[in-house]
């Protein structure tokens, strides 16, 4: 029997607690662009806390108490919806490249990075896919060939905008998610061959892929060129030392280290307040996982367990990504660091997917 119980409020403070230092962390290293453009500043700034934090914790708090059950029966709409939105980024006055990426859409005045937006369609999705059929997952027609169809798709859109880190964080999610409805080893084996060896032509395909490889592997190698973001950003970890310089006293934020605000934010975090700030935040993001994860082995149906367990290692693999591509142990592949990097969808969708992980604790087994 389902018992109804409160919202996991341990799981809501620690929720809290990354909002509200991800906000400081981001206050302290947009000064850079303050003292650049302040015009600029302003808009930036109102994305983020407007449209990301603000616009995040309504959705956050209208899913916390829509029953997560209902997505089930709607689960193959979102996701149809979420690869069409993700397609109009191609259309011309819709879709806008940047940084030569075609991946933002412009509504209103806001730029919306629709991929945000098929990462959680496709947890939904594939937890109602795994859950409907998991007495036949040890078929390869419920296992194998519907993961690959799902990637496929995934893949296409993800080469032609390209979009990289979005088909990496979706395949580490998938994976995670076939482990936990306990796909069969060899099934799973084949999934993750057939999955490399389709990156692999794609990586040949676009040089910039292997330049970054080769700057993960070699990061010392043209340190003014491909290697400089990597460089500035190791230059910024060391000198933080173990206390950090103090709140807007980051050097390398202006002008030096690229994307201070956004995929190099943790570099500023570690300059700013050294190895007991970013252990504090590490140490969130853990709590973050434990907690979620909990929530997860607690809920008294199997795709509410898929869609907690699916959530939870997308916001977590990509913050630990971008901390890692920052200290030089992974290729930088652009993921955000939730809660604290610039991008306003990100937030927004961040938060929405809290709320929906606070409504599967509200359904879970007695304590």
């Amino acid at each position: 029997m389902s018992n109804k119980i409160k919202t996991d409020k341990i799981f809501a403070f620690i929720v809290f607690l990354l909002i509200s230092f991800g906000s400081f962390l981001f206050l302290s290293a947009s000064m850079g662009l303050l003292a650049k453009d302040n015009g600029n500043f302003l808009n930036v700034f109102l994305k983020q806390i407007g449209f990301g934090l603000g616009g995040g914790l309504i959705l956050m708090f209208f899913l916390s108490r829509l029953d997560y059950r209902k997505y089930k029966k709607y689960a193959f709409y979102i996701f149809l919806g979420s690869l069409i939105m993700s397609c109009l980024v191609f259309v011309p006055g819709i879709g806008f490249e940047h940084g030569g990426a075609k991946r933002w859409l412009d509504i209103f005045g806001f730029s919306f990075q629709p991929a945000e937006l098929l990462k959680i369609s496709f947890v939904v999705y594939f937890a109602a896919f795994l859950s409907a059929f998991k007495s036949k997952l040890n078929d390869w027609k419920y296992s194998i060939l519907p993961i690959l169809i799902l990637l496929s798709f995934v893949a296409a859109l993800s080469f032609f905008q390209p979009d990289y880190g979005t088909l990496v964080i979706i395949i580490i999610t998938a994976f995670g998610m076939l482990l936990t409805a306990e796909v069969n080893f060899k099934h799973l084996s084949i999934i993750i061959g057939s999955a490399t060896l389709a990156v692999i032509p794609l990586a040949l395909y676009k040089t910039y892929i292997i330049e970054r490889l080769l700057t993960f592997l070699r990061p010392a190698q043209d340190a003014l060129g491909a290697s400089y973001q990597i460089n500035q950003s190791l230059v910024a970890i060391g000198s933080g030392g173990f206390w950090g310089k103090g709140f807007g006293k980051s050097v390398q934020k202006f002008g030096l280290l690229p994307e201070p605000m956004g995929d190099s934010i943790f570099a500023v975090t570690a300059e700013e307040w050294g190895f007991v700030g970013c252990l504090f935040l590490i140490t969130l993001f853990l709590l973050f996982a434990i907690r979620g994860l909990r929530i997860a082995t607690h809920s008294t149906d199997v795709f509410g367990r898929l869609l907690a367990i699916g959530i939870v290692i997308l916001i977590v693999s990509q913050s630990f990504i971008n901390i890692a591509s920052m200290l030089g142990i992974f290729p930088m592949i652009g993921m955000p660091l939730i809660f604290v990097s610039q991008g306003g969808t990100a937030l927004l969708f961040a938060l929405a997917e809290v709320g929906i992980l606070l409504n599967i604790s509200k359904y879970s087994k007695q304590k």
